[in-house]
């Protein structure tokens, strides 16, 4: 692992990057939940090494808001969702980074958990020149801009009883994509909630975010389809 550092207008960003052996090869991004870079991140870019992909940790907080409690991510967060022009314009620089690091072979896909999830729905939604977005417990809210032709495949991986994306989002996400011309999944599980990757999540209290064994297992193996069919491995 080693750390990457970039910019974004006068930001400085440190992000963290987990190679395969054997590099170049191509490059996963993955965008945090509301806490930032955490260990839930780095060991799915360590498991995403291990199949053969690069696993790039993005930070779009800044540098000085690393390993920051959950109430200054969640003030951090609401920072980035008021301007989604300037998110997604966040988001296509550490596309740029990631294209540019030694390890790649110029090949990109990205995924998200929770606000990463709407982080990389949103990448996809820009238009950006990568394979495929995949989110995880994301966010379905549209950015509400001119919508591009969406190029990139999506999958995404959705707790049936999340009480933050209730289902007529979904159904309006798969409206969304479907107008857009999108190649699009949406897998959901029932009796799942918000956050079903976190192993932590249960310590949170609340009954609407919850750790989910089988719904993980199960969104990981389509998942590395997903990427098989993303990069023709």
């Amino acid at each position: 692992m080693r750390t990457i550092e970039h910019s974004f207008g006068s930001e400085t960003f440190a992000s963290e990057l987990i190679a395969a052996p054997g590099s170049p090869s191509p490059t996963v991004i993955l965008f945090p939940t509301i806490a930032g870079i955490s260990k839930l991140e780095i060991g799915f870019a360590e498991r995403l090494a291990e199949a053969g992909y690069n696993g790039l940790c993005a930070d779009l907080y800044g540098e000085q808001f690393r390993g920051c409690d959950r109430k200054t991510g969640g003030e951090q967060m609401k920072r980035l969702q008021a301007d989604r022009s300037g998110l997604r314009e966040r988001l296509l620089a550490v596309v740029e980074a990631a294209r540019g690091l030694p390890e790649s072979d110029g090949r990109i896909a990205a995924i998200g958990f929770c606000f990463g999830g709407q982080c990389a729905l949103d990448l996809a939604r820009s238009g950006a020149n990568v394979a495929g977005v995949a989110s995880f417990h994301g966010l379905f809210d549209p950015p509400r801009l001119p919508q591009a032709p969406i190029g990139a495949k999506v999958i995404a991986f959705h707790g049936w009883d999340d009480p933050m994306v209730p289902p007529d989002k979904v159904v309006a996400l798969g409206r969304e994509l479907s107008e857009a011309d999108c190649d699009w999944q949406i897998h959901a599980f029932g009796g799942t909630v918000h956050g079903f990757t976190n192993r932590d999540a249960d310590k949170l209290g609340s009954p609407a975010v919850r750790y989910s064994d089988v719904a993980t297992r199960r969104s990981w193996r389509m998942l590395a389809d997903f990427l098989t069919e993303l990069f023709d491995r």
